[in-house]
């Protein structure tokens, strides 16, 4: 980030909400705050905010006249799109285009729009404010074509951004991992390549011999979306060989106990991770602070062990791809003997973030798992909304995981959970099978054991499936 006299120049944005139809104006201005968050953890500064009711977001501008000229007051545009551009193409594209009439069906030429609404009577907004500064950047609350993000740079005079485009950026600074920064650029490049446009306008530059791995009469904007295609094919052959390490990882784990803490970004999901396992895992008060999931045994240690892992957290309008790209990191959740739903019960919004996080893992297959609801952060709470709570939530967990009390509390549970489901059964182990009991002790709890000449039988309460390997495994290698 550039600076001047060693103090930091932060880049300063200008939001804008459209209120659809079946939207509310609570709506709307919870989105924009969300919003305002997301591009504060991108290091830039929100100056202003407005927003418009439309019927569609699927016009030029996105906005009406009268408010896009309000928007560009914002960052000293002119307010107005002004007259299209006609690329001149090359004559081999022309050749290669009647040629292959269908070729490049995706260009942002095809779009379409539906037609302006007209007049201002649908321009319902929060009263205009004078700015008192100009924006570097506009911060539009939806996803935007290539067209419109065009269009509106045109009129503001400044770069625009979509949420998507926004997510997608902080995604990329915070992912860590080698698997979650391949997953992370897959989805950008994804995002990337149909907003690709024609730099400059060439001339034919060598025409149909097809060399140098370039087809006859290609242009600037062909060859970058050929590479793009090519690249995210390289990177996802890449990831299925480490994906393949981690589903290995993941079989060993499957005969663990395990807790997958999942929800909405910033609901504390990473402070309860922390003082449950005591692992040093990042905690932050920044929108996606943690994309790789984190593994750890819950502390003090439990016999049989269980397993608590950290998961990336879930967004309003989290994009597609991003969701497609993450599913493997999901994994973890979906193979999750229980989820724990973590909420900020001190969030007006919560149920909304509730209902996200549910949708998000019906997505990728994890919407029957067990699962408990916990409200964190009752600390934040009054008592008189913390009593509606609990006759709202009867069956969830309360707790502030910064407090020690009520973890402690959260990991008997758990354990008393996990319990519950557990069998009594009895395993005769030879005494030249002795390295054996090790392994049964971490994977169960011994109650009782007994000593004969034919070895030791251990009373065991642990998971069915477990004690039924173990003796499969007696009777397989023949002790």
């Amino acid at each position: 980030m550039p600076t001047h006299d060693h103090v930091p120049v932060v880049p300063t944005a200008v939001l804008v909400g459209i209120k659809l139809p079946g939207i509310t104006e609570a709506e709307v201005q919870s989105s924009l705050d969300e919003l305002a968050r997301l591009v504060s953890t991108l290091g830039y500064r929100v100056i202003g905010r407005l927003w418009q009711k439309r019927s569609s977001e699927r016009t030029a501008t996105v906005l009406g006249d009268g408010k896009l000229k309000e928007l560009a007051k914002w960052t000293g545009g002119t307010g107005s799109v002004g007259p299209a551009v006609i690329k001149k193409k090359h004559k081999a594209a022309l050749r290669q285009e009647k040629e292959e009439a269908d070729r490049l069906a995706d260009l942002e030429d095809d779009e379409v729009f539906e037609a302006d609404e007209g007049p201002e009577e649908f321009d319902e907004s929060e009263t205009a404010a004078t700015p008192t500064e100009l924006a570097e950047f506009v911060v539009f609350d939806c996803d935007l074509s290539p067209s419109q993000l065009r269009n509106i740079e045109n009129a503001t005079g400044t770069k625009a951004l979509d949420r998507t485009g926004v997510i997608i950026e902080i995604f990329s600074r915070h992912a860590k991992s080698r698997a979650a920064r391949l997953q992370v650029e897959i989805a950008r490049l994804a995002y990337v390549a149909p907003r690709l446009r024609e730099s400059v306008v060439q001339e034919d530059r060598g025409g149909g011999g097809g060399t140098a791995g370039r087809g006859a009469g290609e242009t600037t904007l062909e060859l970058d979306r050929r590479h793009i295609r090519d690249r995210i094919k390289a990177l996802k052959d890449e990831f299925i060989a480490i994906e393949q390490e981690h589903d290995t990882r993941r079989a060993r784990r499957g005969q663990e106990l395990t807790v997958a803490l999942v929800g909405y970004t910033n609901a504390g999901k990473s402070s309860l991770m922390r003082a449950l396992t005591g692992s040093e895992v990042l905690v932050a008060d920044k929108l996606f602070a943690t994309l790789d999931t984190t593994v750890r045994l819950l502390q003090p240690e439990t016999r049989p062990r269980i397993l608590v892992s950290d998961t990336v957290g879930f967004i309003k309008k989290l994009p597609h791809d991003l969701v497609a790209s993450f599913k493997s990191t999901l994994d973890e959740a979906t193979n999750a003997a229980l989820l724990l739903y973590i909420v900020d019960a001190s969030d007006p919004t919560f149920r909304e973030q509730l209902a996200v996080t549910e949708s998000v893992l019906k997505e990728v297959g994890a919407g029957d798992s067990p699962r408990k609801i916990i409200l964190n952060k009752i600390d934040r709470v009054n008592a008189q909304d913390l009593a509606m709570l609990r006759r709202e939530f009867p069956d969830a967990y309360y707790l502030s995981a910064i407090n020690p009390d009520d973890v402690a509390e959260l990991r008997i549970k758990l354990i008393q959970h996990f319990d519950e489901e557990m069998i009594e059964d009895h395993l005769l182990i030879p005494y030249k099978a002795q390295g054996f009991i090790g392994e049964i002790r971490e994977k169960t709890r011994v109650l009782d054991e007994a000593y004969d000449e034919n070895g030791v039988t251990l009373k065991l309460l642990g998971p069915s499936q477990q004690i039924a390997r173990f003796k499969a495994r007696l009777k397989r290698e023949e002790y």
